[in-house]
Parts: C-alpha cells; structure tokens; sequence
C-alpha cells in the first residue's frame, strides 16, 4: 500500500502545522477542516467537497488514489525536487490541499497561501513555478495587479474568456474533476477552447443519455459524513451528475444535473449561460439563478457585480446569443460577492441574499 510521505526534499513556505499533524504518523486517517469525527483506519484520509451548493461534504478515499495521480503529474509538469510549487486556497479544500500534498510528496517547495490577502499573494508569486489555482482565486489576483507567469493548474470550474486572456503570458492548463472522481479530464494550449479538454492519463470517461461516467484508479471509496451525496456508482463506473458530451476525443460540459431548470419543456444549465456572461465587459462576478414563472415555470435571473451602466448591453447579448427562452429576463447588481473556501461563488447565500 503507497501512503502520503514527507519527502527528505520537501520544503513549506507557510504556516505547515496542519500538514505535519496529518502526516506524523505514516498512513494514519486524517482530515483537515470540516465537523464531524475524524477518520480511521489506515491508508485512507478525508477531503471535503467545495459546498457550492450547500454545507461541504466529507469524501473518503485512499492515499493510492492521490499518489497515483502524484506520479503522472511529476511526468507531466517535472513537479519534483527544487520546484516551488503556490497552493492559494486553505487546505480544507480539496485543490488546495491536493496540490500541497503532491509538492510534500514529490520533493518540490510548496508555498501555503491560503488566507493571505490577494495583493501579498501576488509579491509571494514572484518565482513560482507551477500555480494550483481556481477561477475565482485567480481573478482576485488580476483584480489585484498580477503578471501571471509559470505554469498554472487550474480548476474548480472553467476559465471564462477574458480571464484566460488576462493570464496571457502563463502556461494554462485547465482540467476537469470533482472531489469524488479527482483529475477527469485535462487541457491544453491546443484544446478546442470551449471544452475542457481531454481524458487525463489512466480515465475512461462514457457519456450516456448526456451524463458523464467516469472510470479511474483517482476515484473516491464514499461519502463519509451524514449526508448521503450527490455520486452515484454502476459497476465500477461513477457519475457526479454532470452533463456533457464527447466530440472528437474533447469533453465539453453543460453543466450539473442538480442545478438544470426547466424553462417552457427546454432544459437549461445555468453555467452555460454563466460562461458567456463572465466574459462581457462589464462584469466582475455573476451567478445564473432561476426565479419561479407561472407561465414558463422558471426563468432565469443574473446576479452581478460590476458596472449597472452595462445592464442593457449584458442582456441584449444573452438574448443574441443564448435565445429568448434561456437568456436572463433580469438582472440583480450586488456590491459583495458571498465566496466559499473553495473559492466558489456560495449560491446558496447568493439566493437567499437576493431573495430568488
């Protein structure tokens, strides 16, 4: 059995007590962050879902599952010995404690940076190699003056048009996974620019009825707190509930399964029409919620933080672009962005504060 290790090489930029509590003891379970009894046994630890749609959930899996993906990852990226490796989110969320125990593993200098205001993480950047980052965390640190630069991982979600054209000058590589299911797919420079890319090494990815399933060593053993989760498992194949659909070796994503709303009989994903809108001027944040209609059953309302001056163009684009049926009938400004540790927007305190 492979279990998390401190290499002999490995450095920590930050504050690492957490770290060397979970790894004190070889292959004893562990859990950083989050309620609820700590695991046991041996060879297994827990990770949390990022909780954008409710409280974060408690995911449990063995250590093999990271390590095997540690292993392509060092091929990949030449993450290993003499590399500084930036994590920018706090280690109770999956990516960033992910890619913090990948740079422990492999040798590499791993700066902790979690919790630190945007404008400092952009001074303690300065050098580093590889960059494990969400959509949201990177945006704050272009809002905050960055000149991205090495290599940056990211996910979370997908990376809208203009954020990708403010990385300019880093190599991107963006990929598809979940907490339960890990690394699913990963893209390129040269992936079709609305997908999210390729299979990643040892995935077999199905896609049946419009839902994703997806075989791999990376996949979670259960869900290990009270609440039952969303993953469902058929003969070694497991779904998380998101939707999409192959095409040419390249997957490309409508979205999840638990966040589709039915407008007039027409299904509609809201991170579609979210994708579109992040890369208007204009627009900071947004979150695509449906409002209840009683001739259509739902339409959908933008929330938004940015320029209210570009209302008017926003929505006349949706409806160009996206239809009448499925663009936006209203939009909602706020002047504060409710996020969660994950870096994710929190649509359940967005929707309650707006009142949709």
């Amino acid at each position: 059995m492979k279990l998390f290790r401190w290499h002999p090489e490995a450095k920590v930029v930050g504050d690492d007590r957490s770290l060397r509590h979970a790894l004190a003891v070889p292959g004893r379970a562990f859990r950083i962050g989050g309620v609820g009894p700590q695991p046991v046994g041996h060879g297994v630890f827990e990770t949390l879902t990022s909780g954008s749609s409710g409280a974060p959930r408690r995911i449990l899996r063995s250590m093999e599952s990271w390590i095997a993906s540690f292993a392509v990852n060092a091929g990949l990226f030449g993450i290993g010995p003499g590399v500084r490796v930036a994590v920018l989110g706090d280690l109770v969320h999956s990516l960033a404690l992910y890619g913090a125990l990948e740079a422990l593993h492999l040798g590499a200098t791993v700066q902790l940076l979690g919790g630190m205001r945007p404008d400092r993480q952009v001074l303690a950047l300065a050098g580093a190699a590889v960059t494990y980052a969400t959509p949201a965390q990177l945006r704050l640190l272009v809002e905050a003056g960055w000149q991205a630069q090495g290599l940056i991982l990211v996910g979370g979600s997908k990376l809208d048009a203009k954020l990708r054209t403010a990385l300019a000058g880093a190599d991107i590589r963006e990929f598809y996974g979940a907490a339960e299911a890990s690394f699913i797919t990963l893209a390129g420079p040269d992936a079709p620019e609305d997908s999210v890319g390729s299979v990643y090494p040892g995935v077999e990815v199905d896609v049946r009825a419009g839902q994703i399933w997806v075989r791999s060593p990376y996949l979670f053993q259960g869900y290990a707190g009270v609440d039952a989760g969303g993953a469902v498992w058929d003969a070694g194949w497991l779904s998380v509930g998101e939707m999409g659909r192959l095409e040419a070796g390249y997957l490309y994503l409508s979205g999840r399964a638990g966040r589709m709303v039915t407008v007039a009989d027409q299904n509609v994903f809201p991170e579609e029409i979210e994708s579109f809108i992040a890369g208007l001027p204009g627009v900071a944040r947004v979150a695509v919620l449906p409002r209840r209609d009683a001739l259509r059953g739902a339409v959908m309302v933008a929330v938004l933080l940015g320029d209210a001056a570009a209302e008017v163009a926003i929505l006349t684009a949706c409806r160009v672009r996206l239809g009448s049926l499925v663009a936006p009938k209203a939009a909602i400004w706020v002047r504060e962005w409710p996020l969660l540790a994950s870096g994710k927007t929190d649509l359940v305190r967005l929707a309650r504060e707006v009142a949709v």
